[in-house]
């Protein structure tokens, strides 16, 4: 690993943040996680086999939620006001509301989906993640990962459409 892991952690840390985030829906969670993700990575760097760093960190992170996960056995769901903090403070009070609508439309279509369609729209379609990278970080095919994909953006438009 060529760069070192402070300067890892300066680029991707608002990346695995808001990951985590929206996985467990909780800023004190979130910390915890990401602190946990950056330490497994110190600890497991000899694992890294020169893949994208960014997708590495990303298969921590996720390894690192689902363990929490099973700890807790149970989500708690965040305040749609509480992620508009996460934007721009210049913006008019409609652009405000407008943007909360927005985002609580899309923790409403997010709720009901099933762990993996969740996941994998929340990968691909939110952080950016290529098809490859976002099934390496859920253990699944590439052609598993498209399939569950689909059927999570399926299940959004349908209940966008009720």
């Amino acid at each position: 690993m060529k760069e070192s892991l402070e300067s890892i952690y300066q680029f991707y840390f608002k990346d695995i943040y808001r990951f985590l985030l929206s996985l467990c829906r909780n800023h004190h969670t979130a910390e915890d996680l990401v602190q946990e993700t950056f330490l497994r990575a110190y600890l497991h760097v000899e694992d890294y086999e020169n893949a994208s760093i960014k997708s590495w960190l990303f298969t921590v992170a996720y390894h690192a939620f689902i363990d929490y996960h099973r700890k807790q056995k149970r989500i708690e769901l965040k305040q749609e006001s509480f992620f508009s903090k996460l934007f721009d403070r210049k913006k008019t009070p409609e652009e405000t509301v407008v943007i909360q609508e927005d985002i609580q439309e899309i923790i409403n279509l997010l709720e009901d989906l099933p762990e993996k369609q969740k996941y994998a729209v929340l990968l691909h379609d939110f952080h950016d993640l290529s098809y490859t990278e976002a099934a390496t970080i859920m253990n699944v095919s590439l052609a598993n990962f498209k399939v569950v994909l689909f059927r999570g953006r399926q299940a959004m438009r349908r209940k966008k459409g009720e």
